[in-house]
């Protein structure tokens, strides 16, 4: 019997998938991200210099960072302070290489932007929700820099989204809800760029393995699904005032 979706999606449906920008004050730009039931908070913050390893490069940087609250889960989590978990650590890592394949750190000039993104409520996805949604706060940030006048063009130069894809009892789903991801036998997580270029594939075998046909059915899919978070992303952008740039937002 086909696995049945908890919430009676399609298997090439994603979520309800919608950003509410500038949710924060004080970020140079802030976006909660709403994908299902999982939630996230994305910040990005600009401050002028970079780490030692860049000083006197002309070139920028972009860090992340990536945390859950204790009440995101059913049952309260501890929170992480003098030391990360290795899963925070790997997220955080993920967030930062995706966000920085958006830009032309030259054209930042030596500044360092910091994404943050905290988990309110999880249902899975977190890691695709922060990478999406850290990217409308990355755009947001980046435009106030443009309407300032302190750069004279933007650097960014591709819109970046995230999904996930997995195999129950052999089926390729999109967007994997918890219930979903914790029955998965395969489950991937897929970053792209808006001209649907890769930036990450991370695919692991819970059970058993899987084959290469079954990781192109999961990439079509995974394709799918990141034209739709683009789509997402394109709509909460439209509904500010972005200053213009070289190229669209997304």
């Amino acid at each position: 019997m086909p696995w049945q979706r908890p919430d009676g999606r399609q298997p090439n449906q994603i979520r309800p998938l919608r950003f509410e920008p500038n949710f924060t004050r004080f970020a140079a730009g802030s976006v909660l991200a709403h994908c299902g039931d999982t939630q996230v908070l994305c910040t990005a913050s600009i401050t002028p210099g970079v780490p030692k390893f860049l000083v006197g490069s002309d070139q920028g940087w972009l860090t992340a960072e990536y945390r859950m609250l204790p009440s995101a889960t059913p049952q309260r989590q501890a929170r992480e302070l003098l030391k990360l978990s290795g899963r925070t650590q790997e997220i955080q890592r993920l967030i930062g290489r995706s966000l920085r394949a958006a830009l032309d750190l030259t054209a930042l000039g030596e500044r360092t932007i910091a994404i943050d993104a905290d988990v309110l409520q999880a249902d899975a996805g977190t890691r695709t929700t922060a990478i999406a949604g850290g990217y409308v706060a990355l755009a947001l940030a980046l435009s106030r820099l443009l309407t300032t006048g302190e750069l004279r063009r933007s650097p960014l130069r591709h819109a970046i989204a995230a999904i996930s894809v997995g195999l129950i009892d052999g089926e390729p789903l999109l967007d994997l809800n918890y219930p979903e991801d914790v029955a998965a036998d395969i489950d991937c997580n897929v970053v792209m760029t808006d001209e649907l270029r890769l930036i990450e594939v991370q695919g692991t075998a819970e059970a058993g393995s899987f084959d290469r046909h079954q990781l192109d059915q999961l990439l079509d899919l995974a394709t799918l699904g990141i034209r739709e978070v683009l789509q997402a992303q394109q709509v909460a952008l439209s509904e500010v005032k972005v200053a213009a740039t070289e190229r669209p937002l997304v």
